[in-house]
């Protein structure tokens, strides 16, 4: 009876060892997979939850991604919030959508080991800069300042870059 106790003790810790190398595998491998698309500055922001300046977090029923490429950065973001603006007003301006080709972007890696990328389009009309912090582990935070809406942020995750659904966004004049 004591063997048959002391195996199933050993056949117990051997599992629960085991479920605890695997969760690090996984994690190791997000980590590793999050700083190699960070590093070759192509993946996807996807956007969950939109906090505006004013009124309550909104979780995000509609994907809404901000897309990196070496060469350029794609937004379909929405937007809500205060609009501060000068007649006339295109209503197609609505939400943050745009194409950038021409752009400032730098990217600094945190002490915890996650990275603060910071981009700054010069040929998007109202944008001034997008800040998005991220964890080793993929989740985000996207701040944007814009010169003539309120401030807006949205929390999210990373991931590979896909294929485009459809046609391009076209960029502001």
């Amino acid at each position: 009876m004591k063997i048959l106790r002391y195996i199933l003790i050993l056949a117990l810790t051997v599992s629960i060892g085991s479920g605890v190398c695997v969760a690090q595998t996984k994690k190791e491998k997000k980590q590793a997979e999050t700083k190699s698309i960070v590093e070759a500055k192509t993946y996807t922001f996807v956007a969950d939850y939109m906090l505006p300046m004013h009124g309550g977090q909104r979780a995000l029923t509609t994907e809404y991604d901000l897309r990196f490429t070496p060469d350029s950065v794609v937004s379909f973001l929405p937007y809500f919030g205060e609009v501060h603006f000068d007649p006339p007003y295109n209503p197609n301006d609505a939400g943050i959508k745009f194409t950038s080709t021409k752009f400032d972007y730098s990217s600094k890696q945190k002490k915890n080991g996650g990275w603060e990328i910071t981009f700054s389009p010069r040929d998007v009309r109202n944008l001034q800069r997008m800040v998005l912090t991220i964890s080793t582990d993929g989740y985000a935070s996207l701040n944007v300042t814009s010169v003539n809406r309120d401030f807006i942020s949205f929390d999210g995750h990373l991931e590979k870059n896909k294929l485009p659904k459809g046609p391009e966004v076209v960029s502001n004049p």
